[in-house]
């Protein structure tokens, strides 16, 4: 619902009540609260999707490809050239994580366009998790491939000698920083651009016969919304490959 009616008949505009994450099934043990929710809900839903369309799009193998074949080819062609173009062939045995992360978050932003649906990734807990994830695992991949010569990552060479220990300071922070602007980057847009289709929604029909004018900042927004679905994905999926890049070729 775009808007509530108030007890005095006003109506109320709550934009953020879509993000609620609410209890479908009660699993509280003790301390640990394993409820399922309506997030995990639409997580499930959104692996289970994914799953079964490129399941049903491969498993023909056909010379000619159905549209789902060639759907799933084009995914899987644009991935691995961004992971080969960006960071290299010797980052495309890390392609299965990129293309999962791809698929997924694109799977999440795009069904969190159905309506009365829930937008798993407009929440920070999914995001900060997901951006986390990849921090970890490009730091310990940039370890285990060069040692203790991963520090010098932090240690501009280039540098003059005097300028060196500031610099690499503002490395370490902007380092550390990686998993905070990548999450929230992904969150921001998907909460914002949900929460205005919302409040032009309740515009409409408080507007009555001038409906029609919020109706088409409606149309524009959700065209606007579907893009920035993509485009997210997109981003998280490239500045993934960008992190691989710095932890493989230290540059």
């Amino acid at each position: 619902m775009a808007g509530k009616p108030a007890a005095d008949g006003e109506l109320v505009i709550d934009p953020m009540s879509q993000f609620e994450i609410k209890r479908l099934v009660n699993m509280d043990l003790g301390i640990i609260d394993l409820s399922f929710t309506n997030s995990a809900l639409f997580t499930f839903i959104a692996v289970a999707l994914t799953v079964v369309l490129l399941w049903v799009a491969v498993s023909g193998h056909s010379l000619v490809p159905s549209r789902a074949q060639s759907m799933a080819e084009v995914f899987y062609e644009f991935t691995r050239n961004m992971v080969r173009d960006t960071a290299g062939n010797e980052a495309l045995k890390y392609f299965p994580y990129i293309f999962t992360l791809f698929v997924f978050i694109l799977a999440c932003n795009l069904l969190g366009m159905v309506p009365y649906s829930f937008t798993v990734t407009s929440h920070f807990a999914v995001t900060v998790f997901l951006a986390l994830s990849v921090f970890i695992t490009v730091t310990v991949i940039g370890f285990m491939k060069h040692g203790a010569k991963f520090f010098l990552f932090f240690w501009p060479m280039s540098a003059p000698p005097v300028m060196r220990p500031f610099l690499c300071i503002i490395e370490v922070i902007s380092y550390l920083a990686r998993p905070i602007s990548h999450s929230i980057r992904l969150g921001a847009n998907m909460m914002a651009g949900h929460a205005v289709l919302k409040v032009l929604a309740a515009f409409v029909g408080a507007l009555g016969v001038f409906g029609f004018l919020p109706i088409l900042g409606v149309v524009g927004i959700t065209a606007l919304e579907f893009l920035v679905a993509v485009l997210q994905a997109y981003v998280f999926a490239i500045l993934t490959v960008v992190y691989l890049n710095d932890a493989l070729h230290m540059h």
